[in-house]
């Protein structure tokens, strides 16, 4: 009895985890919405939703087993889908009372569609719709499935798992290198191929969209990191602790460098640098004192904003800054386990500065060499190959019109001022009425700043 009310507990705790981190993608929705222009908001959201929908139909038909089954041949490269295609042998009740293969799958849909959200930084405001609805499931089935299958599927009873947690060996607690490295690199190269934007330098048009976005990924976050620990238990207050310290120190880390570089501290950089330290504390969670994890946060965030200082000087355009913020942020979180991880926290990892074997420095380094270099490459292959087959980009009347209203038919603002969200027939209507108004009436001094 004791057993299956302590799964229970469990199962609660997972449960609750899920909705937080379901609430990620549309904090990440009004996170890059609001750092976009106001004319391809609504696109750039509807870009991050719609993966959700995809990696769902993906995940119950084959990518389910791709990750999770056993490795086909054993060489720890990829899962074997035979025994889970549709998901239709797992339906009936084991009586454990606790967690089940349909709560991990429904789990770890909401971390793969997570990772492909985040490569649309690298296309925002310039990639047709309809070539993002194809690329974003090749990119899963070709990098996201095989990534994570490497890094998140352990051994098990007569079976193998992937190579980088069982063979090599690394340390990766809640996605450093399947979600956050592998989506930052993507996004890169999808950057890359795609080209920069015509207007690469537009500024965010709404910056309190932006910060409740990135309030609402925080609070995901706690189920991300938290849900990792599988249940309700000891590991899960830890690296709740260490998430929300990291997420605090990132704020500081970044404030620091861009006082020091620009003289003054904004509220969009305090945020991208909590997220820098949230990135950080990802693969290290379970390895950080509470005061490593505050060096975490401070280091990966100040990494992050020293890397952000040189954006302006490349011609690759990362729109949203995945590549530094994720990637960047990922390595560096990950480099950090090696450095000052505490033997005493839960994952028993000591870093090298502390007296560790230096084993730990090539287990990470090659997780990351690895990731990162399949990630580049399978993005760019299968990036330039869509771009020959149907084109990637839109055309630089749309793109300077918006895609909001010419691939979506939408606006997220009405401002007839500057024609946003009005057809030419209204704007034009609005003119000759204006033009019809009495001498006195278009004479009258204005209202408000101008007169005072």
């Amino acid at each position: 009895m004791e057993a299956v009310l302590s799964a229970h507990a469990d199962l609660s705790w997972m449960l609750a985890a899920f909705v937080f981190v379901l609430l990620m993608f549309p904090g990440l929705a009004l996170y890059y919405g609001g750092m976009v222009g106001a004319r391809n908001v609504l696109n750039m959201m509807t870009m991050v939703l719609a993966t959700l929908g995809i990696t769902c139909v993906l995940y119950v038909l084959f990518g389910y087993g791709l990750v999770s089954g056993p490795s086909v041949k054993g060489w720890g490269i990829i899962g074997n889908p035979a025994d889970y295609i549709g998901l239709g042998k797992w339906m009936s009740d084991d009586g454990s009372g606790g967690i089940q293969v349909l709560y991990v799958a429904a789990w770890f849909i909401l971390f793969a569609a997570i990772t492909v959200a985040i490569v649309a930084s690298g296309a925002a405001g310039r990639m047709k719709f309809t070539a993002w609805l194809v690329f974003a499931p090749i990119w899963l089935t070709l990098v996201y499935f095989p990534v994570a299958h490497w890094v998140f599927a352990a051994d098990g009873d007569g079976y193998s798992g992937g190579f980088l947690l069982n063979d090599i060996k690394i340390h990766d607690y809640a996605g450093g290198t399947a979600v956050h490295m592998n989506s930052g690199v993507a996004a890169l190269a999808l950057a890359l191929v795609l080209g920069a934007r015509h207007r690469r330098m537009e500024r965010p048009h709404n910056v309190p969209l932006a910060l409740l976005g990135g309030g609402i990924l925080w609070f995901g976050w706690f189920g991300f990191n938290g849900s990792c620990a599988g249940g309700a238990n000891f590991l899960t207050q830890f690296v709740i602790l260490n998430t929300l310290l990291a997420g605090g120190a990132g704020m500081i880390g970044f404030c620091i460098i861009e006082r020091i570089r620009e003289g003054h501290v904004t509220s969009l950089g305090m945020m991208t640098g909590a997220i820098a330290g949230l990135v950080g504390i990802t693969p290290s969670a379970n390895t950080m004192s509470p005061v490593g994890a505050l060096g975490v946060g401070i280091v990966a965030s100040a990494v992050v904003a020293l890397c952000l200082s040189f954006k302006s000087k490349f011609k690759v355009d990362d729109t949203l800054d995945a590549f530094a913020v994720h990637g960047i942020g990922g390595i560096v979180g990950t480099l950090c386990i090696v450095l000052f991880a505490s033997g005493s926290a839960p994952a028993g990892v000591q870093g090298i500065l502390f007296g560790g074997d230096f084993g730990v420095l090539w287990r990470e380094l090659a997780g990351i060499v690895i990731t990162c270099t399949y990630s580049f490459v399978m993005t760019w292959l299968i990036a330039k190959a869509l771009d020959k087959v149907m084109g990637l980009r839109v055309d630089e009347e749309t793109e300077m019109t918006g895609l909001d209203s010419t691939i979506h038919a939408e606006t997220a603002y009405e401002i007839p001022a500057a024609g946003v969200g009005h057809g030419s027939g209204l704007t034009e209507a609005m003119i000759g009425r204006a033009s019809a108004a009495e001498p006195e009436d278009v004479t009258q001094p204005s209202r408000g700043l101008a007169t005072s």
